[in-house]
């Protein structure tokens, strides 16, 4: 027997009573089916209803053969009448992601000549996909249009047309419908066959943001937040711009500008310090010319500084070159000896070190779980 489902006649209803018909035991809980049903079940692109039948929670809802079953966590007895509750803060967001994807994705068909071929309404983001290209400055003047509409309220309709209607209607689909199908429509923005849920008007929805522009396939996918989603979003990012204003001493209007500059200055920081580090190595190779093998286990360099220091101190010193750039018991390597094969070298300083790498032609590079000490017990034998 077919599910009476009551979230078609109200999708506000948030409690309701109904008839156990079956209840199986199954991988994750039990099955149930009832009478009747305000649950939705998971379908085009949106997820599941949760919530609880009699206090046994309910935490997943498919539909099959027109019969929706509810995964619960515990069993119920066969023809009891149960109290069913649905996490309304859960279907509701759900009913403002929908909303509001249809409204954008309505904009977007008829402003490119596209269609929605992928939706997906994740735990934080919608995902759409569009097989036409459009621009991130294409995508936000819909984003004002769309919200535009909702802030007018428009109200959400659900019409169920004959067969003859339906092949007059215009209306986007991913498919072709036979049957009777249920057309939802916010007029002005978007008609569309969908079986999910929906607020009774636009205004509801509250705020459209998308996040995202990537080409994708023949087109493009966007991501989409709406409602509390989009608000909790923007609200974060402005605690993060306002604490990063306060850290830079400037109005939050102001802390790109001020980020740019601290670019600046760091960029002109490290242009220097580069410099002196060149200046740095030069000596360095200088204090051993003709020295013969060298070791130097130092404090920790930045970036390929060990082996930019090694290569220079090994163009003086006229032997081999090691050096060790580190702390405690961590080290990074670099050994150079031109001309000569030091495969068998890498391989004991590897063994006894505790340590990764290797190179050829008289170069290698790695790191070593070993101290200072040990390190240099490691060269007096070599």
């Amino acid at each position: 027997m077919a599910t009476e489902k009551l979230y078609y006649a109200d999708a506000y209803l948030k409690t309701f009573a109904a008839t156990v018909l079956s209840c199986e035991a199954a991988k994750n809980g039990y099955i149930v089916t009832l009478d009747r049903t305000a649950f939705y079940p998971e379908g085009g692109g949106q997820p599941a209803d949760h919530g609880a039948l009699n206090g046994v929670a309910v935490t997943d809802v498919h539909e099959k053969d027109s019969v929706v079953l509810h995964t619960c966590a515990a069993a119920l007895e066969v023809g009891s009448t149960v109290h069913g509750e649905i996490d309304w803060v859960r279907r509701f967001d759900h009913m403002q992601q929908h909303s509001g994807e249809h409204i954008v994705s309505g904009m977007l068909c008829e402003a490119f000549h596209c269609d929605n071929v992928g939706f997906h309404m994740g735990a934080d983001v919608v995902t759409i996909d569009y097989n036409a290209d459009m621009t991130w400055e294409d995508v936000l003047a819909v984003e004002a249009r769309a919200n535009q509409y909702l802030w007018e309220n428009h109200p959400f309709v659900v019409t169920y047309p004959s067969a003859e209607e339906l092949a007059a209607l215009e209306y986007r689909s991913k498919k072709e419908l036979t049957g009777q199908v249920r057309i939802a429509s916010f007029p002005g923005a978007d008609t569309c066959a969908c079986c999910g849920t929906h607020v009774a008007h636009s205004g509801e929805v509250g705020l459209v943001k998308f996040l995202s522009c990537q080409k994708f396939r023949s087109g493009v996918r966007l991501e989409l937040l709406c409602g509390k989603r989009a608000l909790d979003y923007l609200s974060r990012n402005w605690e993060q711009n306002h604490a990063v204003g306060q850290a830079l001493s400037v109005k939050g209007e102001k802390t790109f500008a001020a980020v740019q500059r601290l670019q600046t200055e760091l960029a002109d920081a490290k242009a220097r310090a580069a410099t002196l580090e060149e200046e740095s190595f030069r000596r360095t190779a200088a204090e051993y010319q003709n020295a013969g093998d060298v070791l130097l286990v130092l404090p920790p360099l930045q970036g390929d500084g060990v082996r930019r220091l090694c290569d220079a101190v090994s163009l003086t010193c006229g032997g081999r070159c090691a050096v060790f750039s580190g702390e405690g018991s961590s080290y990074k390597y670099a050994v150079i000896h031109s001309g000569q094969d030091i495969r068998q070298l890498v391989k004991d300083l590897n063994a006894a070190l505790n340590g990764r790498g290797g190179g050829r032609d008289g170069f290698a590079q790695g790191s070593v779980q070993a101290g200072k000490e040990e390190i240099q017990a490691f060269f007096d034998n070599k």
